[in-house]
């Protein structure tokens, strides 16, 4: 069996080693949060560094405890028992894809790693397109057709993940649309995977709708430190499965998944979540001015997008854009342009912006959209990126100013009509 590297980390690997030739690049390929660890945080590590034993496969009872009450004060009520950690979200994701049996239904576009651990896990995938109003969800309608032709075709549903807020969209899914999925998985005997890994960084400081609330019995709840405390080299993830027999079942597959691959989260780090998922108040009010920023410069970049004549949704939450370049066929097509992929390669060997194609995410070759992440654009180094967290007005400082342009000046580039003689 030969598996590709993930497109994220393959384009993020591809545009770095582009900056270490001297290349100028416009990074927006890749979701990472973009901002310096807050000392404090740093400071339990360092205390923690002596910690080199194993530990329990689902985590210290201090790490689960504090995880708890963490779901618990967010509207979850949560038993430390219920509680797993694992090095990263997207291990605990793996292991439920095996764990709960029948094949997969995402949304479409859905985050890379979804469908290819469900062939890694021997899954079919159902896709299923999301509303036009916002990602995360399949519609409601069309995912009820979907199941019927999927079991007919042979196919057996069993899971349905869904991501709130969601990445590639940037885009919160509407409570109604969220409940109308979560009854339609109730009578098809699905259970739901909720990847809630952006649930902290609603740019409005809003919470967003939870899948728990309407299949509580079935729904497990997957996130992690990597995007709301910019954690990611630091792989601290963790889930909440539910209470009764389904989730504890559920719970001790993926404890045995967890044995055999991780043992168990980094003894450091679960220091580290302890104190993170306890509240204090300066991680909450670094997770503030995190939110306010990724809000800031994703409306400024979703501005740029709108401007050039792209659709796309305006972003709720995190740091990315789905801009879809359909409304410039035309123009794109006489450049050679008529593919999601041939549009990114273009925009990054012509204008140096890097982006990831919509085919990545599962999205059809000939529609014209790709994902673009801002969080990259806050400074070059931990001052600018403190700065930025800290300015009132981040847009206009300078480097994100200078990058900016360089979108837009990309965008006019790749959307004005061709000039024949220099083609």
């Amino acid at each position: 069996m030969t598996t590709a590297l993930s497109p994220t980390l393959a384009i993020d690997t591809a545009l770095r080693a582009r900056r270490a030739r001297g290349e100028e690049v416009l990074h927006l390929g890749f979701g990472e949060a973009g901002l310096p660890v807050p000392g404090p945080v740093a400071d339990v590590l360092a205390r923690a560094a002596g910690r080199n034993g194993y530990g329990p496969v689902a985590g210290s009872a201090e790490a689960r405890d504090a995880a708890a009450g963490w779901f618990t004060r967010r509207g979850l009520p949560t038993a430390p028992a219920q509680v797993t950690f694992a090095p990263g979200s997207k291990p605990l994701l793996y292991a439920l894809l095996a764990a709960i049996p029948g094949d997969v239904v995402l949304p479409r576009p859905a985050w890379v790693s979804y469908a290819a651990q469900s062939a890694l896990a021997g899954k079919r995938v159902i896709g299923v397109p999301v509303p036009p109003e916002a990602g995360g969800v399949p519609d409601p309608g069309l995912l009820a057709y979907a199941l019927r032709t999927a079991q007919d075709g042979g196919a057996r549903p069993g899971v349905l993940v869904l991501t709130v807020p969601d990445n590639p969209t940037g885009t919160v899914a509407r409570p109604g649309h969220l409940r109308a999925v979560c009854d339609l998985a109730a009578r098809h005997g699905l259970a739901v995977v909720a990847d809630e890994i952006y649930a902290e960084l609603l740019h409005d400081g809003g919470t967003a709708p939870r899948a728990a609330a309407h299949l509580p019995d079935r729904t497990v709840v997957t996130t992690g430190l990597s995007k709301s405390m910019a954690l990611g080299g630091w792989r601290v993830g963790f889930a909440r499965f539910p209470e009764g027999a389904w989730g504890e079942r559920t719970r001790a597959e993926v404890a045995g998944v967890a044995s055999e691959i991780w043992s168990s989260l980094a003894a450091p780090m679960q220091a580290v979540a302890a104190h993170v998922l306890a509240d204090p108040p300066e991680v909450l009010a670094h997770i503030d001015a995190a939110r306010r920023l990724h809000g800031a410069v994703a409306a400024a970049a979703h501005a740029e997008f709108t401007a050039a004549g792209a659709e796309c949704r305006a972003p709720a939450a995190g740091f990315y854009l789905y801009p879809d370049l359909g409304p410039h066929r035309a123009a794109l097509a006489a450049r050679g342009i008529g593919t999601a992929d041939a549009l990114a390669a273009y925009l990054l060997e012509r204008h140096g912006v890097g982006v990831l194609s919509g085919t990545a995410f599962g999205d059809t070759s000939d529609g014209l959209r790709f994902r673009a992440a801002t969080s990259l654009l806050y400074g070059e180094t931990d001052e600018q990126r403190l700065r930025a967290l800290r300015s009132d007005d981040p847009v206009r400082l300078p480097w994100i100013a200078d990058a900016l342009t360089k979108l837009r000046t990309a965008l006019a580039g790749l959307t004005a009509a061709p000039d024949r003689r220099t083609r």
